[in-house]
């Protein structure tokens, strides 16, 4: 396996910051000195601080397997489950001390950088979107009422996961994520 290029390094190296410390608590030098790099090297793969974490936004989004939601042959509203399930575990993993880096970055970002704002909201469409077409497939398949509106559904889910991960955070506790298990899949979905 080929070793990992300078900029790779960099972009995992400024996930792992941005999860860990925001945004705003890292600078391009933190960022190096994790890659093991010259400062000065940064400016020769990225433009902006901003340009990198549009990057790392991408690798985090990619990392949170929203493709998982259409993997296998379980029942639509399985999956569902399955996909938050995993989600959990990546934040019981880190001790539920960094949350999810899109709400991170949507507090720290949204408001001052418009392309962020923008790669923010394509990657909350695209994760409802895909929950929206396993509500459609539970429906089609009996097992959600069609009173219910998908769309809406998904976009409260979601709504409703980053506050659930913030509870969680803050507390550092699982009780949360009880909740939100027991509200999405007991109650709404049933």
């Amino acid at each position: 396996m080929a070793r990992p290029s300078l900029r790779e390094k960099i972009i995992d190296a400024a996930l792992e910051c941005f999860h860990e410390q925001g945004f705003l608590g890292c600078s391009v030098q933190d960022i190096t000195d994790a890659a093991g790099a010259p400062k000065g090297s940064f400016y020769n793969h990225f433009k902006t601080k901003e340009a990198l974490a549009l990057e790392v936004l991408q690798r985090y989004v990619d990392a949170v397997r929203v493709g998982m939601l259409f993997e296998g042959d379980r029942p639509p509203l399985e999956r569902l489950r399955a996909h938050f399930e995993y989600l959990i575990e990546r934040n019981k993993d880190l001790d539920f001390a960094r949350g999810c880096m899109i709400a991170n970055f949507t507090s720290e970002m949204a408001d001052h950088y418009p392309d962020m704002r923008t790669a923010l909201d394509h990657a909350m469409t695209r994760w409802s979107t895909a929950i929206t077409s396993l509500l459609r497939q539970a429906q089609i398949d009996g097992k959600l009422s069609q009173a219910k509106d998908p769309e809406r559904l998904a976009r409260f889910m979601i709504c409703a996961w980053q506050g659930t991960l913030m509870r969680a955070r803050i507390a550092k506790i699982h009780q949360p994520f009880d909740d939100f298990f027991a509200l999405i899949f007991e109650d709404l979905l049933a």
